[in-house]
């Protein structure tokens, strides 16, 4: 009786939802229940909801409280001291026996919004006893006063609630682990079942602009989120009126399921302009401004853009005046200065008013896109011919935002520092969309190249989360003063691999870990990346939530294989250059829909992944694999600070020679063979020269530009 008339008001006071049950029946006798812990309310919400007599693992000392005491009278309740094993073997023993049993498995309250740590011992208690675990998430109770969120989230009374109940899962351990590494692996492998159970019931089925929507909800109209150079910070509320007006003009000057350029830097504008036109059903395509005329021009063919999108006031600062003259050839250009004109005071009202009833004006809309259709083009970097254009949609872009939130404590109590152009995957997904719909305050900042102004940023607007890649964060390590990162609590690296020096710079000057991260603009882009709760020096990272992944012999590669993923974040396809306007979906030697990374990696019996090198930047010498990442690895110990790049050049006789271009003044091939000899590496690790060079070609990325650099070696070769 009691249980049904709760069940009856907390249903009408917060809406429950209880979805899954099919599953909770699926489970069997012997179950394991692991559920998140959002508030005060969450056991309530099982005992009442859930069917059958569960019985609730709970700390004796919560036991205690009296306010928990008049819930023991109704519920079976299974009373347990953590820092003491024997409980832990107790419950074994009950579950065993064929009951189910519910566990919060991270032991407290989330006080981040997002999973804590993940005790091994819950996943102890299901591999001891033999039994399934069945994830449950609860999600909405966070939000109420009785959750540990005050000042974190907006709270209120009577959010909407949901209780969902995934596909039980065993946890399957190797028979030869014991003791302390089978205890290890088992938490490992419920940490692993609990983030996805976050992530599969995060709502990437659906487009950005719903989730825009959603987050406004959460976090309300008035929360100011988005900033640029120009200082006009924006809510919620003026965000979307902005995208509403803007998206009205270009859907006025385009044709539904074009394809548009956008060749902007990071503005508030250029956001607005992203979703005021996928809104009306149009794609936007990132143009990267820093390829040069040729490679602009070459995107504007292979993803058959008729018009293009800029501003005067950042063409005169690039000095793109020449470069715009050119691509008006092959496109007619729209200049938001001319699009703002046209934006009146009545037409401002107009969308100032439908930003509040945005979410029934969106429902109506003729063009709407779903979650599968092309949300934005993107672009390879072209350093190795034309390049290709990228396709990516909806669910793509907020698959990779739900497997990042599974894994990291983000919440909008976090500053970003965006830097990373919007053309970069990384830059857009994580520097941009990530916050813009977690309710973060995002700064944007139109260069990643000014090293001496990006620290002071960090400093003025107390920045929490830093993106970029090894040599932009070397650049600001080297000019910023130790306190402007004071507030900065985590700095993720991606795009090309995090040299030694660097980490250990961030380390001894500002006390800071990079945390290393690894994708490509093909999985939207993150696949894998350290967290604070899961680090390895030296690695990527684990792989995501969500993502498959299989690895593909090598010959000549012990302990590695060339890396193929599938998962909700690959993109939707190319459309290369040969074929304009076809998109070509991904396929691999495993099957369509999955992508060839053409990376080597090795990943170790902890799902840690070590990047070896990509199949293009391994020699082949005398029937040997060499990876030329590992003498540049090599190179960057003996002379850190410097940038250091491995080649090859034709070779008569073994094939192919390997040539070190480096920067250090000091650089010789007799320092760098006694190094490879101390280390174990053989003969065909010791490049055959080294050449010292003032600087290294670069893309715009900070990445070394190999093939420019390639071409250069080989053309000094011959002049010799």
């Amino acid at each position: 009786m009691v249980k049904q008339g709760l069940r009856w008001l907390l249903s009408r006071l917060f809406r429950v939802r209880l979805n899954g049950i099919d599953n909770y029946h699926k489970a069997g006798e012997r179950v394991l229940i692991v559920a998140n812990h959002t508030s005060y309310l969450d056991p309530i919400l099982l005992w009442v909801f859930l069917p059958d007599d569960v019985t609730f693992a709970i700390n004796t000392q919560i036991a205690r409280q009296w306010w928990v005491r008049p819930g023991l009278w109704f519920s079976k309740v299974f009373p347990m001291d953590p820092m003491q094993p024997l409980s832990i073997k107790a419950l074994t023993h009950y579950v065993k026996e064929g009951r189910k049993a519910a566990i919060f498995p991270e032991g407290r309250i989330t006080v981040t919004g997002a999973l804590m740590k993940i005790y091994e011992g819950a996943g102890l208690i299901a591999d001891k006893a033999g039994a399934r675990v069945l994830p449950v998430r609860i999600d909405g109770a966070q939000y109420t006063p009785v959750s540990r969120l005050r000042g974190v989230v907006r709270q209120r009374w009577f959010p909407p609630i949901s209780i969902n109940i995934l596909p039980p899962q065993a946890i399957d351990l190797p028979p030869e682990s014991h003791g302390h590494d089978r205890r290890h692996l088992a938490g490992f492998l419920l940490s692993d079942i609990m983030s996805d159970m976050v992530f599969e019931t995060g709502n990437h089925r659906q487009t950005l602009f719903a989730a825009l929507l959603d987050a406004r909800k959460i976090h309300g109209g008035g929360h100011v989120l988005l900033e640029d150079v120009q200082r006009k910070p924006l809510n919620y509320n003026r965000l979307i009126a902005q995208i509403l007006a803007l998206g009205e003009k270009l859907a006025a000057e385009t044709e539904a399921g074009e394809t548009v350029g956008l060749l902007l830097p990071n503005l508030n504008s250029t956001v607005a302009a992203l979703f005021g036109l996928q809104i009306h059903g149009r794609v936007p395509a990132m143009l990267n401004f820093s390829t040069g005329v040729k490679q602009m021009a070459s995107a504007l063919t292979t993803a058959q853009i008729k018009t293009l999108v800029t501003a005067r006031r950042f063409v005169e600062n690039a000095k793109l005046e020449d470069t715009v003259a050119t691509l008006a050839t092959q496109a007619r250009i729209l200049y938001l200065e001319d699009l703002a004109a046209g934006i009146g005071k009545q037409d401002k009202l107009r969308a100032l008013a439908t930003a509040f009833t945005a979410e029934t004006w969106y429902a109506r809309q003729a063009h709407r896109p779903g979650a599968d259709d092309p949300a934005v083009v993107l672009f390879t970097s072209g350093s190795e011919g034309e390049p290709k254009g990228v396709v990516l949609s909806h669910q793509n872009l907020l698959a990779n935002r739900e497997q990042l939130a599974a894994r990291l404590d983000l919440n909008a109590r976090d500053t970003i520092l965006n830097a990373l152009p919007m053309f970069h995957a990384f830059g857009l997904t994580a520097g941009t969309l990530l916050p813009l719909l977690n309710g973060m305050y995002t700064f944007l900042y139109p260069s990643p190249l000014h090293y001496r102004i990006i620290p002071e940023v960090a400093y003025e607007i107390n920045a929490t989360l830093l993106f970029g890649t090894n040599t932009f964060l070397a650049g600001y390590a080297k000019h910023a003063h130790p306190y402007d990162f004071y507030s900065v609590r985590y700095v993720f690296a991606g795009a090309e691999k995090l040299q030694a020096d660097t980490r250990k710079l961030w380390a001894d000057k500002f006390g800071l870990r990079i945390l290393e991260g690894y994708g490509a603009t093909e999985t939207s882009p993150i696949l894998s990346a350290n967290t604070p709760m899961f680090y390895k020096e030296g690695t990527v990272g684990r792989f995501m939530p969500g993502v498959q992944w299989r690895l593909e012999p090598v010959a000549g590669v012990e302990g590695g294989g060339r890396l193929h993923v599938a998962g909700p974040n690959i993109m939707l396809g190319y459309l290369k250059p040969e074929r304009p306007g076809e998109l070509q979906p991904p396929a691999s030697v495993f099957g369509v829909g999955w992508y060839d990374t053409g990376d080597i990696v090795h990943v170790d019996e902890e799902g840690f992944v070590t990047i070896l090198g990509r199949v293009k930047r391994f020699a082949k010498i005398g029937g040997e694999m060499v990876s030329l990442g590992v003498i540049e690895e090599l190179a960057a110990r003996l002379w850190p600070g410097h940038l250091h790049a491995a080649v090859t050049v034709p070779d008569e006789k073994k094939g192919e020679r390997i040539v070190l271009a480096s920067q250090a003044k000091d650089a010789h091939r007799n320092a760098l063979a006694k190094e490879a000899q101390r280390l174990g590496y053989t003969e065909l690790y010791q490049p055959k020269a080294v050449r010292i060079l003032k600087e290294l070609p670069l893309l715009p990325t900070g990445k070394v530009d190999y093939p420019t650099l390639t071409a250069q070696i080989r053309a000094d070769e011959v002049e010799a």
